[in-house]
């Protein structure tokens, strides 16, 4: 059964890409495994071994890239949607819980998700997503600073509000309430509002 089909514009590598981290996001790294990929992606195990030859851990860095892309990408419009930094940090929060909300509570962080079952043996994946979370720090750091905040408070604020999202949709999706997003959302920007 096909949980999310994939644009058929798409390539195969994207296809086995994208439908790794949708599939890691949900399940984890242990949870997901090459065959179900392969028959998910609509692409064969030949075309899965022969853009990753690396096997599992070779795709799963390149879907934690992916993961860290899309949410880049979210963060950034989120941000860049709100012209005061702690407004915007509640409208990241909310847009965090929609998407939750949306896939009943079980498409969290891709990135935390992959990672957590590989941490200690998989370096690849630990280094891609060691990247991922930098990305997100210096989005965040880059718009608290082009708000007027010095840069070392914005790079150890941008460490607080990275942590403390990816800490509250975990929480969020536990309890399947946006509580937690909102609560945290509140939170970060009376802490960011302190230094304005």
């Amino acid at each position: 059964m096909k949980t999310n089909p994939q644009p058929p514009e798409l390539g195969t590598r994207e296809r086995i890409v994208r439908t790794t981290s949708r599939l890691m996001q949900r399940h984890g790294y242990e949870g997901t495994g090459i065959k179900q990929i392969s028959r998910e992606a609509e692409a064969t195990l030949g075309s899965v071994y022969h853009f990753f030859p690396g096997g599992k851990q070779e795709l799963a860095a390149a879907a934690v890239r992916h993961g860290d892309q899309e949410f880049t990408d979210m963060l950034r419009e989120a941000l860049d949607a709100e012209k005061d930094p702690a407004r915007a940090i509640i409208a990241c929060a909310r847009d965090l819980a929609e998407g939750l909300r949306a896939s009943d509570w079980i498409d969290g962080c891709p990135v935390t998700a992959t990672v957590v079952g590989t941490a200690g043996h998989a370096p690849d994946i630990q280094q891609a997503s060691a990247e991922a979370f930098a990305n997100w720090r210096a989005v965040v750091s880059d718009r608290l600073r082009a708000s007027g905040i010095a840069e070392h408070d914005a790079l150890e604020l941008a460490f607080t509000v990275v942590n403390t999202l990816e800490g509250a949709e975990l929480a969020a999706q536990v309890a399947r309430s946006d509580e937690p997003l909102e609560i945290a959302g509140r939170h970060l920007a009376r802490l960011i509002g302190s230094y304005s």
